[in-house]
């Protein structure tokens, strides 16, 4: 009988960090609140106009989803210390490299997925109170129907994908500060790059650290969607530039980073104890 470990340990990181569902509906609830309450002022007109409210709300998903994961790797392997529990998942027949790679999983494909279906969720009863009021206005109820759907929740796909791969190091990394931290997680996370940032400004007038960091954090969009992406609204797979970031150094020196991080976290949780 096969006990299918790393099926079970994300069903306890699910069971256990109840913010990897919660912080998408609550956005996803907030966004269409809004835009319900704001519809009076909503207008049917070009598809680039009329798509903008839809892809807003889809990134504002989207994006606290990402913070989610982050908050999350940083807390991966510090709460079974604080709360002691290591010790018995320790005593359970999972492995080191089963409990970190389910950990690694959550932020890189459980968090992303899920907001991406809440997105779409978001976007449809959208189109639906939109395509109402429209109705009601006699602006055309088909309207919000005739926008490219296809091609945009391929493109919304796509830049989940990007996303996931470009913040991989951002997760292995804080994955490794949680395994390593008593406390103060975040403050540990940040002093390293806040320190090389003020010596680096300080003594060299430069500014290599902080253009490396904002990068990292935002250096997918216009490698993925090119240079003039948060110009226009993007609708068509035509927009989208994959030869650019797959071939970006960049990105694979970010992977290999992750590969190592994820790697010394195995090695860590291995030897360490309750705080």
């Amino acid at each position: 009988m096969t006990t299918r470990p790393l099926y079970w340990s994300l069903r306890r990181e699910l069971w256990e960090n109840r913010a990897i569902y919660v912080g998408p509906l609550v956005m996803a609830a907030t966004v269409l609140g809004a835009f319900i309450w704001h519809l009076s002022e909503v207008r049917s007109g070009p598809p680039q106009a009329l798509f903008v409210p839809y892809g807003m709300g889809s990134s504002a998903v989207l994006f606290v989803s990402f913070v989610v994961g982050f908050f999350y790797s940083l807390d991966a392997l510090h709460s079974e210390r604080r709360d002691r529990s290591i010790l018995f998942w320790k005593s359970m027949p999972v492995s080191d490299s089963t409990t970190v790679a389910s950990k690694a999983l959550v932020p890189m494909a459980i968090v992303p997925l899920f907001a991406a279906c809440v997105a779409l969720a978001t976007q449809l009863l959208m189109a639906v109170a939109s395509s109402i009021a429209f109705g009601l206005r006699g602006d055309g109820a088909g309207a919000p129907w005739s926008l490219p759907w296809g091609s945009t929740t391929l493109v919304m796909l796509y830049g989940v994908g990007v996303h996931v791969l470009w913040y991989a190091p951002i997760y292995g990394y804080l994955t490794v500060v949680s395994a390593l931290a008593r406390r103060a997680n975040f403050l540990w996370a940040a002093l390293p790059f806040f320190g090389a940032f003020v010596v680096e400004k300080l003594a060299f007038g430069t500014n290599v650290v902080g253009r490396f960091i904002a990068d990292r954090f935002v250096g997918a969009m216009p490698l993925a969607f090119g240079p003039d992406a948060s110009k226009t609204p993007i609708m068509e797979l035509s927009q989208l530039t994959p030869a650019r970031i797959f071939a970006s150094s960049s990105l694979w020196l970010g992977l290999a980073a992750a590969i190592v991080f994820f790697f010394i976290a195995v090695r860590l949780r291995r030897h360490r104890d309750p705080i």
